[in-house]
């Protein structure tokens, strides 16, 4: 069970954010500033952090700044009632990975949750290895037999996803959640444009083949 660090000092939002987690499978721990909050990265592994702005002494800005600075890249997502477009600016620039507006909805707030966190895999499983082929996170390279090429992010992105999950299928909606993010107008078919253009740069690859599942997406075959 992965663990979420709230940090929201309104004891009812609170309880009611730790519900709304626990109901998806995940293990909240409450923070009620963000002294509590760096007492528990002390203590504790985190995999997520909710983090409130308006805390008593530091706010949430100066946390998600303080977090960035020590080099903490633990994915945050900001709540808050300061909806204003500035307020969003400042929350992204100190730190935030992602920005949602109280009172929030349930359901967009766990699904906001599950792309951090499928991004964050992302983020951190910088190699990955099928058969003779190796993707390189840093470089957005494809490297197999004599061959290496570099990918455009997006298409790496997308190829490092699915490759990253042998056999297991991703709708069109769900690849652009993940690599677009939640609030991109990409249409759907710009995720087929992109499969295609993979399957063209990598046509001379055996290690793996990427497939169309009719009706529902894309997953990966391995060959190995």
């Amino acid at each position: 069970m992965l663990n979420i660090l709230l940090v929201e000092d309104d004891q009812n939002i609170s309880k009611l954010m730790q519900a709304v987690l626990e109901q998806a499978n995940y293990h909240p721990i409450p923070a009620f500033s963000a002294e509590e909050a760096l007492d528990v990265l002390d203590r504790l592994s985190v995999d997520l952090i909710v983090l409130d702005v308006m805390l008593p002494g530091m706010d949430g800005f100066e946390f998600a700044k303080e977090l960035r600075d020590h080099r903490m890249e633990i994915p945050i997502l900001m709540v808050t009632a300061l909806g204003e477009m500035s307020d969003m600016a400042k929350g992204f620039t100190q730190g935030a990975d992602d920005y949602m507006t109280k009172p929030i909805n349930e359901e967009e707030f766990v699904l906001r949750i599950k792309a951090l966190l499928r991004r964050a895999k992302i983020s951190t499983d910088h190699l990955v290895e099928v058969g003779q082929t190796t993707l390189n996170y840093d470089e957005f390279s494809v490297a197999w037999a004599d061959e290496k090429i570099t990918l455009p992010k997006k298409e790496f992105l997308l190829l490092f996803k699915l490759i990253s999950y042998p056999d297991k299928i991703f709708t069109r909606r769900q690849l652009i959640d993940d690599i677009w993010s939640l609030e991109s107008e990409t249409d759907e078919r710009s995720v087929d444009v992109h499969v295609n253009r993979i399957r063209d740069r990598l046509k001379s690859n055996g290690d793996f083949e990427l497939v169309t599942v009719r009706g529902l997406g894309y997953k990966v075959v391995t060959k190995s």
